[in-house]
């Protein structure tokens, strides 16, 4: 029932009140006549029957007196008569007044209050950029929890894909914005055509997004939607931003602030908390490519680990349709696989160097070289780093050398890496997650349903 409606009954409601009312009223007044004429008559026949004639008179039948229209009331008669008048209307209009009346207003005051409400709802929602796109309801498709998008909606968060933060051979980066001022990542593919994007594309986008799903960590670049259309061609996948770069960027390229130790720990500790959590999961999730390109840095230093292989993936193999499955390798050779990146990002992160350079070849040789010289590897040690702690230092040289050994079964697992770091570090997995992260603001505004009044 809309409100025009509602406000229509509750005054038809309030016209019946009060021609009730109305006849209610006239009621004890004709109950009173009745009374007193039946009363009257009453006496008559009783009078009749004890002196039935006087003189020439003769009473008439007790039936033509009730209703002789020539016979009226005695003055005693007509004072009873407007005394019951005047108490019996006094009363049921104190009546009226105290019952009938008050109900009769909060019946109004309910009606105009039930009208306006619908109207405050819809008052309230607001009309913001992201909102509008999702017609009313957010689509759910293979994958449980993340909501597929629309692309009109992505073109309006990312200028309409004008705003491009970083282009690769397989995929592109648009910086996006939702209507509550929170920044979005949103990774495309290059592919531009539905003709290029073969069966076997198609499970590679589908078995990432399931993948990225399960993660939900506050040190990951977590999933927070997918678009995809066919026309025109799109298969997109929204992220967090994270706003100061990569790892890579932030330690090797001019122009980024440098990095103090404690940063550094901070970071290592993000890492070591996030992959820990990622290979604890059931089943296992394993980084394809873990390295320093592969880890963002929050406003406030902190690691963000995302996973952009399966871009590559869908171009590589899109034409070439194989049945093999991608995690052939055992799960305990890959993630001894994640130990040893790890160990390399220890090595880049205190030391500051590229994982390879043309002079000095890969870390992993330079580490080695050091073992077979004497050395230690705290002599690759980052010089531009003002102070650090030795102690933590000492450690962290001590993990290197394990995870990056040549046997994978003797490598360390992440769970003894993590507690290792912590016991020295002291760096709880609270303290190296991003303090001002957007995340849970994006996904309440992501997932938050539009009213139909709203839709597009």
């Amino acid at each position: 029932m809309d409100s025009s409606s509602s406000f229509v009954l509750v005054v038809l409601t309030l016209q019946a009140l009060v021609i009730g009312c109305s006849s209610l009223d006239e009621l004890p007044i004709q109950l009173s006549n009745r009374r007193l004429l039946h009363d009257r008559n009453h006496a008559a026949l009783l009078y009749r029957d004890h002196f039935p004639t006087v003189g020439n008179i003769t009473f008439p039948p007790s039936h033509q007196l009730q209703n002789d229209p020539n016979k009226t009331p005695d003055s005693s008669s007509q004072l009873a008569e407007a005394s019951a008048k005047k108490g019996s209307s006094k009363g049921f209009k104190k009546w009226l007044y105290m019952v009938v009346i008050p109900v009769a207003g909060l019946m109004l005051l309910a009606g105009i209050a039930w009208m306006f409400l619908p109207c405050r709802k819809k008052s309230v929602a607001t009309i913001g950029p992201w909102r509008t796109g999702l017609s009313g309801q957010l689509q759910k498709a293979f994958v449980s929890g993340v909501p597929q998008l629309q692309r009109t909606e992505l073109e309006r968060a990312c200028e309409d894909f004008s705003n491009i933060v970083a282009s690769h051979p397989y995929y592109t980066v648009y910086k996006g914005t939702l209507s509550s001022g929170v920044e979005i990542a949103v990774v495309s593919t290059t592919i531009k055509s539905s003709k290029d994007w073969s069966k076997h594309s198609e499970d590679c986008f589908r078995k990432k997004i399931d993948s990225l799903s399960q993660i939900n960590h506050k040190n990951f670049i977590n999933l927070l939607g997918f678009c995809e259309e066919e026309e025109p061609f799109t298969r997109v996948m929204v992220f967090e931003y994270a706003p100061n770069g990569t790892l890579y960027e932030n330690l090797h390229v001019e122009g980024f602030d440098h990095i103090d130790w404690r940063s550094r720990m901070r970071i290592i500790m993000g890492i070591a908390y996030c992959i820990q959590h990622m290979h604890e999961l059931n089943p296992a999730n394993v980084h394809p490519d873990l390295n320093s390109s592969a880890i963002f840095l929050s406003e406030d230093c902190a690691a963000k680990i995302a996973d952009l292989s399966v871009w590559q993936d869908v171009v590589s193999k899109g034409k070439t349709p194989t049945t093999n499955d991608d995690h052939h390798e055992p799960i305990s050779a890959r993630l001894a696989g994640n130990v040893y990146s790890f160990g390399i990002l220890l090595l880049e992160i205190i030391s500051g160097k590229p994982p390879y350079s043309e002079n000095e070849g890969s870390l992993a040789n330079l580490a080695l070289g050091c073992a077979i010289k004497g050395r230690s590897i705290a002599s690759l040690l980052d010089p531009v780093l003002e102070s650090h702690k030795e102690n933590e230092l000492h450690v962290i040289c001590q993990i290197i050398m394990e995870c990056i050994q040549s046997d994978p079964m003797k490598r360390p697992g992440m769970r003894e890496i993590t507690t290792r770091l912590r016991e020295t570090i002291a760096i709880s997995p609270d303290a190296a997650t991003p303090r001002l992260s957007p995340l849970w603001w994006a996904e309440v505004e992501v997932l938050s349903p539009v009213e139909p009044s709203l839709s597009i």
